[in-house]
């Protein structure tokens, strides 16, 4: 049973709520307009979608997209139960659950909602996500890449530092028979 508590001073709790695959935005548009238009704002309080933004190269170009933390998944800041705890709110289980692409909620008939430390983790995710994009592939000490843009292209390296805060690795580049350190971003290498 949820516990009582207001993180950060705000009402609800946070419930994960399984949608069908690839429909998330969706369901969360059509929970917003639903709730604006049926009045259920005093205990639906917030509908979120956990991204993060990543960066890649297509064609040539580094490109950022949106990429969900939890395929799949929607978050929703709500009253569910009641101020005693003792039984769910219909209105609220039944907003969610009759709505178009929903499953329903994670822990079935009695949603169990997230606790505070998983809510601050996964909100301070997507507020760092927001700041910097985080390449979409992660690189290793030792690996090998060929360099796909810039001066050094198709020459490969093998890895020895890499710097995820900047997005940028420190290759060992044999040229003319020398190993010749050379800086590139993630985005110019591939795998070899």
């Amino acid at each position: 049973m949820p516990e009582e508590h207001e993180q950060e001073g705000l009402k609800g709790h946070w419930f994960v709520v399984h949608t069908l695959s690839g429909q998330e935005y969706k369901v969360q548009q059509s929970l917003e307009k639903r709730r604006a238009a049926e009045g259920v704002d005093d205990i639906i309080h917030e509908i979120m979608v956990p991204t993060e933004r990543v960066s890649d190269t297509r064609r040539g170009r580094k490109t950022v997209t949106n990429r969900k933390f939890f395929p799949g998944y929607i978050l929703i800041r709500m009253d569910l139960y009641q101020e005693d705890c003792s039984e769910i709110i219909s209105r609220g289980w039944y907003f969610i659950t009759q709505t178009q692409g929903v499953i329903g909620f994670v822990g079935s008939d009695k949603p169990v909602p997230l606790s505070p430390d998983e809510v601050q983790n996964i909100l301070a995710q997507t507020r760092q996500a927001e700041e910097m994009p985080k390449p979409k592939m992660l690189f290793e000490i030792g690996e090998t890449v060929v360099i796909k843009d810039g001066a050094f292209e198709n020459f490969e390296g093998v890895i020895e530092s890499v710097d995820p805060d900047r997005g940028r690795l420190k290759l060992s580049v044999t040229i003319f028979g020398r190993s010749t350190p050379v800086e590139v971003e993630y985005w110019q290498v591939e795998r070899g």
